[in-house]
C-alpha cells in the first residue's frame, strides 16, 4: 500500500537479531526490511501497484528521494567549497570543464552502487569482504577509514571558519556542531534524520543569489567548458584538478549511498526512481560547484587576491572586502551548511562500514541501546575529528584540507575497480549485472582516473616535466587503454551472449516437468527478463561460491595497490612542499 501522508516510523523489531536474513536473502540486519519510510511519506513493503499517472509517480519519487540527493549534496562539503573557491580564485572559470567531465563519472559510479544496494540488501564493505576475502576487504576499509577520518576533520575546520566569520570562537563552535551532529543521528528514526538533511540541503538555494551578486559573465563562464591548462600543466595544477575530482567523486560516496539505499529499504522495484533521485542530486551538486567557483572567480578577478588562495576563511574575508558584507555572509553560511551535511554523510558512511565489517546492527532505524556499536562508533569518530580541529593550528589544518581531497582522488581508482568487479558478479546481482556498454563506460572512467593519478605522481617525482611531455603521456596512456579496453569488451560481449543464451534456454522450459515450449520472441524474452529483475534478490552470501581471481587479475590488483601506496606518499610530499613554499 502507498501512503501519501506521513505516519509514525514502525521501526524494526528489537527482538530480531541482525544476522537473520529475511526470506532467504543476503540481508543481514532486520532493520533493513520493511516499509520505505522517507521524509516525505511511506511506501508499504508489499506495494506492487502500478504508477499509472504522473502525479502518482511524482509522489513515489518524493518518498524514494534521499540517498542520491544526500550523497551528491554531501559531496559539496567544506573541502569541496574550499576546492571550488580555490579553483575560481586562482584560475578563474578555466577549470570548469573538469566539472562537466565528472558528470558521467558521478552517475556511472553511483548508479552501480544503487543496484548493488537495492538487489543485495547489504553494504559495500560487506560485499567486498564476502566476495574477495579479508585481505582485500581490509585494504578497502582501511583506505576508507583513513580518508574519512581526515575528511571529517576538514568538515569541522569548515565549521570553525564559518562560525569564526561571525565571531564565534572555536571552543564554542566545534563542540556545538559535534553535539548537534550526534543528536540528529541518535534519534532512532530514519525519517527524522532524513528530514533534517533535507532542511540543510534547502539552504543550498542561497548559492545562486550569491553567484549572481558576483556579476558573472556568461561568455567567460562558457569558455571554461573548453579543456585547458592555465599556466601550463604542472604538479600544482594537477593537484588542484585531482582535488576537484577527489571532492566531487569521493570513495566514501560509494559506501554511503549503497548503505543508505539498504537502510531506506529500497528494493529492485524502485531502482528507476532512485536513479532519478541520483540525477536530481547530480544537477544540484554541479550547479552549486559552478556557483561557488564563479563567485570567487569574478569577485577576485583583477584584485590583489587573484591567484592568492589561502583557505575558505580567507575567501569569506576577501568576498566581504571586494564584494560586500552580504556576499561574505552568504559564503560563510554556505560553508557552514556544507560542513554539517558533509560531516553527517561521511560519518555515517564510516559507521555503516563499521557495522558491515563486524556484522553488527547498523541502521538509523535502531535506537542507541539497540545498536551501540553503530552509534558509539559515530560518536567516537565525530569526537576525534572535533578534538583534532581544536588542538591543531592553521598550518596543520591547511595541510589536511589541501591533502584530503587529493588523497580521495588518488584512491578512487582502487574503489572503482572493486565496484566494477562486484557489478559483474552474477551470483550477487543476477539479471542486474553490468551490460557490455556499462562495462566499457566504467572501464574508461577507471582508466582515466588511473592516468590522472599517474600524471600527478610523475609531475611530483619529476618536477622538470614539461606540459608537452605530460600531454604525450596522457595520449600514450589513452592509446594503451583503448587497446586493452577493446580486448576486455570483446571478452565481455562473448560472456554476455553466453549468459543470454542460458537465460533464453531457461525460459523455453515449462515450470512443471520442464516440458519444452516454443521459444519466446524478443519482446517476450525482454518482458520475462524485466519481470525476473523486479523480484530477484541476492541469496545469502554464505551460500555463494566465492569468485576465483585469475593470476592476471590478481597481479593487476596487487600492482594497483602498490602503486596507490606510492601515489599517496607522493601526494603527501607535494602537499608538504606547497605548505613550506618549496
Amino acid at each position: 500500500m502507498y501512503y501519501d501522508t506521513v505516519r509514525p516510523d514502525p521501526g524494526p523489531d528489537p527482538g530480531k537479531e541482525q544476522s537473520a536474513a529475511p526470506g532467504g536473502t543476503a540481508v543481514l540486519d532486520s532493520a533493513h526490511t520493511g516499509d520505505i519510510v522517507g521524509a516525505l511519506g511511506t511506501i508499504g513493503r508489499h506495494d506492487t501497484g502500478r504508477r499509472a499517472s504522473w502525479g502518482h509517480r511524482l509522489r513515489t519519487l518524493l518518498v524514494i528521494m534521499g540517498p542520491g540527493l544526500i550523497v551528491m549534496v554531501g559531496d559539496n562539503d567544506a573541502g569541496g567549497v574550499a576546492t571550488y573557491a580555490q579553483a575560481g580564485q586562482n584560475y578563474g572559470m578555466k577549470l570548469m570543464w573538469t566539472l562537466a567531465l565528472l558528470i558521467p563519472v558521478l552517475y556511472v559510479n553511483q548508479e552501480m552502487v544503487v543496484r548493488l544496494g537495492a538487489v543485495s540488501g547489504v553494504g559495500h564493505a560487506r560485499l567486498i569482504f564476502e566476495r574477495f576475502g579479508k585481505f582485500w576487504g581490509a585494504f578497502s576499509v582501511g583506505d576508507l577509514f583513513l580518508v574519512n577520518a581526515l575528511t571529517i576533520v576538514t568538515e569541522f575546520i569548515g565549521v570553525s571558519q564559518a562560525l569564526g566569520y561571525f565571531g564565534i570562537p572555536n571552543y564554542v563552535a566545534v563542540p556545538l556542531a559535534a553535539v548537534l551532529l550526534f543528536a540528529v543521528v541518535a534519534g532512532g528514526s530514519f525519517r527524522r534524520w532524513e528530514r533534517f538533511l533535507f532542511l540543510l540541503i534547502a539552504v543550498n538555494v542561497i548559492m545562486f543569489p550569491m553567484a549572481l551578486m558576483a556579476h558573472p559573465k556568461l561568455g567567460t563562464t562558457a569558455q571554461g567548458l573548453i579543456p585547458q591548462f592555465p599556466g601550463g600543466l604542472d604538479s600544482t595544477l594537477l593537484l588542484v584538478i585531482v582535488a576537484i575530482v577527489g571532492t566531487t567523486v569521493a570513495p566514501w560516496q560509494l559506501f554511503f549511498q549503497q548503505s543508505n539505499v539498504v537502510d531506506k529499504r529500497i528494493t529492485p522495484r524502485w531502482i528507476r526512481y532512485e536513479r532519478a533521485d541520483l540525477w536530481i542530486g547530480i544537477a544540484v551538486v554541479m550547479a552549486g560547484a559552478v556557483a561557488i567557483m564563479a563567485t570567487s572567480a569574478f569577485v577576485f578577478h583583477g584584485t590583489d587576491l587573484a591567484g592568492q588562495f589561502s583557505d575558505a576563511a580567507g575567501v569569506a574575508d576577501g568576498l566581504r572586502e571586494h564584494g560586500g558584507s552580504a556576499l561574505g555572509t552568504l559564503f560563510a553560511i554556505v560553508l557552514l551548511d556544507a560542513a554539517l551535511i558533509g560531516a553527517n554523510a561521511v560519518g555515517l558512511a564510516t559507521t555503516y562500514t563499521l557495522g558491515d565489517t563486524f556484522k553488527k546492527r547498523h541502521s538509523l532505524h535502531w535506537k542507541v541501546s539497540e545498536a551501540p556499536l553503530f552509534y558509539v562508533g559515530y560518536a567516537f569518530l565525530i569526537g576525534i575529528a572535533a578534538t583534532i580541529t581544536l588542538v591543531s593550528d592553521d598550518h596543520v589544518q591547511g595541510l589536511i584540507t589541501q591533502g584530503v581531497q587529493a588523497l580521495a582522488g588518488v584512491l578512487l581508482p582502487s574503489a572503482t575497480v572493486f565496484l566494477v568487479l562486484l557489478c559483474n558478479d552474477r551470483p550477487v546481482l543476477g539479471p542486474w549485472v553490468n551490460s557490455v556498454r556499462q562495462n566499457i563506460v566504467a572501464g574508461v572512467i577507471v582508466w582515466c582516473l588511473v592516468l590522472l593519478s599517474l600524471a600527478l605522481t610523475a609531475a611530483t617525482f619529476f618536477p622538470g616535466l614539461t606540459t608537452a611531455q605530460l600531454e604525450t603521456g596522457f595520449a600514450s596512456g589513452a592509446a594503451l587503454g583503448l587497446v586493452g579496453g577493446t580486448l576486455v569488451a570483446l571478452r565481455s560481449r562473448h560472456e554476455s551472449r553466453i549468459a543470454a543464451a542460458e537465460a533464453a534456454a531457461r525460459f523455453r522450459a515449462a515450470d512443471h516437468g520442464r516440458v519444452a515450449v516454443p521459444p519466446p520472441d524478443k519482446a517476450g524474452l525482454k518482458a520475462r527478463l524485466e519481470a525476473d529483475r523486479m523480484v530477484w534478490r541476492t541469496p545469502p552470501l554464505s551460500a555463494l561460491t566465492r569468485p576465483k581471481f585469475s593470476p592476471l587479475r590478481k597481479a593487476g590488483l596487487i600492482t594497483l595497490r602498490g602503486y596507490l601506496v606510492l601515489a599517496v606518499i607522493l601526494v603527501i610530499v607535494r602537499i608538504t612542499q606547497l605548505a613550506t613554499g618549496n
